[in-house]
């Protein structure tokens, strides 16, 4: 049972008209999440990765190879095509390629029937081809080609109203095998592939016009809309506790994360993370991290067999001088508690009977620093009904005071506030709420860096 579910998708339409279509201004960037932990890995590794691409590239014909391959591996299909309208509004092919990273022959055949009810509708489009009645009704071309499965996207670039002189055009994808059948996540991740198409075209533009910045901004916002979509929400019901997640990242794309999963024997895991740096790699990073701790919390059975073998795979992901601190926590119903810190910034344990708050120190160097570190977790311990835990990012601590930048409001500051906000019983958001507002007070507004917060506390209610 996950601690928090999304959306249903709505019911698929009939296979031969187009289901409603992600709008740009919805999530649609994060409607490919399937629920499975691995494969929305690895639909956000290629989203991340487009985004990447998009941001760092300077060779606009190798980019636009890239996306279209990128789209053929991701949906299955057998071909993929870029096609633009040119002055005149003719379609002309820009890219043809087809599985297998291979240019498609020149002059490839394709529906432009479906291109241009796409187009014209600015509505994206997949079909499943059940009879030739149905293929004649989409053209000739699906017809001739016997095509089973067809998807089709406009390109969209940008939320506003485009420029009159904006590029228009389709990303389009087909295959001849009867059991492909596009699904509604595909044509959702496909739709996003579709947009770092359309910033690419955009930004080639722009670039004319002495205008590059904008290209970065446009990914990052995006990346950042991906990311806001796969924090989870603070769980409502956890029998025995109360916990509250919360974060605001520093730029568009974070370095921080949390999460909430039910492990392998039924237990609470609460996790929180922090890559170092900003910007996309680090947030590439991020995703990797959260889903693959995911996937083996529910299949092993304690936090340090899940951090060891999480180092092993990451270690050989990441870049020389960046690595991963990592504090994860696994609660039982009755108040005991497993947990390891790789690295992290020292969780605190406040103790209601005494007022006492204790530290949690490391018990090894961040994920990624070294490849062959044996984690071990720390002694089971207990907290009682009142006991809570907060755990939080660096950029908290060293958040700087408005008018003197040599001080920082520091752990000390995250005690004063623990000691005089936890007596009162108040719940784990407001007491986060309390917190982040001391330590914007202190910062003049100001964040340097991403915030992060995780707080339980042990309520004894089953």
């Amino acid at each position: 049972m996950a601690f928090w579910k999304r959306k249903n998708a709505p019911n698929a339409n009939p296979a031969h008209s187009a289901p409603a279509p992600p709008s740009p201004s919805t999530d649609a960037e994060t409607k490919f999440l399937s629920g499975d932990a691995l494969k929305d890995r690895r639909s956000v590794e290629v989203l991340l990765d487009a985004i990447k691409q998009v941001s760092e590239s300077r060779d606009l014909e190798s980019l636009l190879d890239y996306v279209v391959d990128r789209s053929i591996e991701v949906t299955g299909a057998e071909r993929g095509m870029l096609v633009l309208i040119d002055d005149a509004g003719a379609q002309q092919v820009r890219v043809a390629r087809q599985a297998g990273g291979y240019a498609a022959d020149e002059g490839a055949k394709y529906s432009t029937n479906v291109v241009k009810r796409v187009l014209e509708d600015n509505t994206p489009m997949r079909t499943t081809v059940q009879s030739d009645a149905e293929a004649l009704e989409l053209g000739a071309s699906v017809f001739d080609l016997k095509l089973r499965a067809v998807m089709c996207v406009p390109l969209i670039a940008d939320e506003q109203e485009a420029p009159e002189d904006t590029q228009r055009g389709a990303l389009y994808v087909d295959s001849k095998a009867a059991s492909r059948a596009f699904t509604d996540e595909d044509l959702s991740l496909f739709f996003a592939l579709a947009k770092h198409i359309a910033i690419a075209l955009e930004n080639a533009r722009l670039t004319l016009q002495s205008l590059e910045n904008a290209k970065y901004q446009q990914s990052l916002d995006i990346a950042g809309e991906i990311q806001k979509g796969l924090m989870p929400k603070s769980p409502k019901s956890i029998p025995g506790y109360d916990v509250f997640g919360w974060y605001r990242s520093a730029e568009h794309a974070s370095g921080d994360f949390y999460d909430f999963v039910h492990t392998r024997d039924k237990r609470m895991a609460v996790v929180v993370g922090d890559v170092s740096g900003h910007g996309i790699g680090p947030a590439l990073i991020t995703a990797t991290a959260q889903a693959s701790l995911r996937a083996l919390m529910k299949v092993v059975g304690t936090p340090g067999e899940a951090i060891n073998m999480l180092n092993e795979d990451m270690a050989e992901r990441m870049d020389d001088g960046m690595f991963l601190t990592l504090f994860i926590a696994y609660f039982s119903t009755d108040g005991t508690v497993q947990v390891i810190n790789a690295g992290h910034t020292p969780p605190l344990i406040w103790r209601q009977r005494t007022g006492e708050i204790e530290r949690i120190d490391g018990h090894g160097p961040a994920v990624g620093m070294v490849d062959d570190f044996d984690y071990s977790e720390s002694p089971l311990f207990k907290l009682d009904p009142g006991d809570l835990i907060l755990a939080y990012t660096d950029g908290l601590v060293e958040a700087r005071h408005e008018s003197r930048p040599d001080r920082f409001f520091d752990e000390s500051g995250v005690r004063r506030i623990l000691s005089e906000v936890a007596p009162r019983g108040t719940s784990t958001k407001e007491l986060t709420e309390e917190l982040v507002r001391h330590v914007l007070e202190f910062a003049g507004g100001v964040r340097e860096d991403d915030w992060t917060v995780v707080a339980v506390r042990r309520t004894g209610r089953a």
